[in-house]
């Protein structure tokens, strides 16, 4: 029975580390992969345009598409970088999301289809977590009044290693 209960953990100990998520390399590079999203602009570059870019009262946001998740994207104050970003599901009682469309169309007329696209999102935090059951994650609501398309191919989010999976959450700020 010992030899048995010693098998039985050791398979479960070597089966759930392989679903960890990586963090040493933060933002998302899993696996040693690659970035996927494009290595421009280079890091110094980004925190120029980050530190020039007009400020207001709203938030740079980054759309993140994940199949089958309800989640929008990540959301972060003018003058701060990705790294201080919230993911963010979107309250569309007051505006509907950017991408508002069926899951099943083709090309640009489908949920997603802009996925990494970065705009100016207008509307405050609500003060409440919901929940999106395909990921299992407690996020920030978020209650949008406006938004505006300011970038169809922005590059990497946290850093230039990051990967891109539409079928998992493999983005994150850390």
């Amino acid at each position: 029975m010992t030899k048995l209960r010693k098998t039985f953990f050791t398979l479960l100990a070597l089966s759930t580390t392989s679903l960890l998520p990586s963090c040493g390399t933060g933002g998302g590079a899993i696996s040693g992969r690659p970035g996927n999203l494009g290595p421009l602009p280079t890091p110094a570059v980004r925190s120029a345009q980050i530190a020039n870019e007009e400020k207001g009262n709203f938030y740079y946001g980054r759309r993140y598409y994940v199949e089958k998740t309800r989640l929008w994207g990540y959301l972060r104050k003018p003058g701060q970088s990705y790294k201080s970003s919230k993911l963010v599901l979107i309250n569309e009682d007051r505006k509907r999301q950017p991408d508002r469309l069926p899951e099943n169309g083709s090309g640009n007329n489908r949920y997603g289809h802009d996925q990494n696209y970065e705009y100016k999102i207008y509307g405050s935090y609500t003060g409440r977590k919901a929940y999106d059951p395909n990921s299992n994650l407690f996020l920030p609501e978020f209650r949008l009044t406006n938004y505006q398309l300011i970038n169809k191919n922005p590059g990497w989010i946290f850093n230039t290693n990051d990967y891109y999976d539409p079928t998992r959450v493999t983005l994150r700020s850390y």
